[in-house]
């Protein structure tokens, strides 16, 4: 009995850690305002992919990479090398 009841515990622990969203902003593809907005979740910016270069020069940031949230912030990428909001 209490063999079971610990597996159940350790069980329901497990599951309900993975329901936490491992993204600042809780929603995948979340649209920002801005790259103010979008700064202060994502410090470096976002980046579609981990292979992209910035054309833009040195940033003090590394860019989070979600294809999803720079999709829906596309328009916030002014040189289009595949960073929005790059820092």
């Amino acid at each position: 009995m209490k063999r079971t009841l610990s597996i159940a515990l350790a069980t329901s622990l497990i599951f309900s850690g993975s329901a936490v969203s491992p993204t600042p902003a809780d929603a995948a593809g979340k649209v920002f305002k801005n790259c103010t907005e979008l700064n202060k979740a994502y410090k470096g910016g976002v980046a579609k992919a981990a292979n992209v270069k910035n054309k833009g020069g040195k940033t003090k940031y590394a860019p989070f990479v979600s294809k999803e949230i720079y999709d829906a912030n596309a328009k916030s990428d002014r040189d289009k090398d595949g960073i929005a909001c790059e820092r």
